[in-house]
C-alpha cells in the first residue's frame, strides 16, 4: 500500500516536472501584463512633464519631493523605458529594481493614505471607515443621476463606483516585479535569454 502511494505521488510530480518545459510562459505574460502599465504612466508624465514635476515638488497639494524636475524624468524615464524593456524582455532583472522602487514610493507616498483598496466598495473585509463614507456619497450620486439623467445609459458600460486610490494596484505590480527579479525575463521568448545562451555556448 505504502508503495502504491509513493509510485502515485511519484507519477503526478512527473506530471508536474513535465510542465516546466513551458516555464518561461509565466514571466511572458507578466511581462506582457505590466509593460502597456509602465508605458501609459511614464508617458502620460513625459507628456505632460510641467504639470507632473509641479505635483513631485508642491507640498501642499503634491509629493513635496526634493528637485522635483529630476524626480519626475526619473520616474517617467523608469516607467517608460522599463515598459519597452519588458517587452522585449532586455535586463528584465536589472529593469525590475527601479521599478520595484517606483512602486513603492507610489504605495507609500501617495497612496498610503488611502488604504489597499483602489476602488470603493463596501463590500469588502478591507473597507476601512473611509471606504464607508464613501458609500454613502456614492448612493448619493446615484439618486440625483436616477432622478436627473439617463441612469441606464449612462451606466451602460458599467456601474458608477467611487475611486478610493488605495495602495492595490502598487503593491500588486510590485510583487510582479519582484517575480519578474527572481524568474528574470523567461525562456524562449525574451531577448536576456538568447544572451545568456550565447555567452554560456562561448564559456
Amino acid at each position: 500500500m505504502a508503495n502504491a502511494v509513493v509510485n502515485l505521488i511519484n507519477r503526478f510530480q512527473d506530471i508536474l516536472d513535465s510542465t516546466r518545459v513551458a516555464d518561461g510562459l509565466a514571466p511572458l505574460l507578466l511581462r506582457l501584463y505590466l509593460a502597456p502599465v509602465f508605458l501609459q504612466a511614464g508617458w502620460n508624465k513625459l507628456s505632460h512633464f510641467e504639470d507632473t514635476a509641479a505635483w513631485f515638488g508642491n507640498p501642499d497639494w503634491g509629493l513635496g519631493l526634493p528637485m522635483p524636475e529630476v524626480m519626475a524624468a526619473l520616474a517617467a524615464g523608469t516607467e517608460f523605458l522599463g515598459g519597452i524593456l519588458l517587452i522585449v524582455g532586455f535586463a528584465v532583472r536589472w529593469i525590475s529594481i527601479p521599478l520595484m522602487v517606483t512602486m513603492l514610493v507610489a504605495a507609500f507616498a501617495v497612496h498610503w493614505e488611502n488604504g489597499w483598496l483602489a476602488i470603493s466598495d463596501g463590500s469588502s473585509w478591507l473597507a476601512g471607515e473611509r471606504v464607508m463614507e464613501a458609500q454613502e456619497r456614492l448612493a448619493a450620486a446615484k439618486s440625483i443621476l436616477e432622478q436627473h439623467g439617463n441612469y441606464s445609459w449612462l451606466t451602460g458600460r458599467g456601474s458608477v463606483v467611487i475611486l478610493n486610490n488605495g495602495i492595490e494596484f502598487a503593491i500588486t505590480y510590485f510583487v510582479m516585479l519582484l517575480s519578474l527579479f527572481f524568474t528574470g525575463a523567461g525562456r524562449w521568448v525574451s531577448v536576456d535569454h538568447f544572451i545568456t545562451k550565447c555567452f554560456r555556448q562561448k564559456g
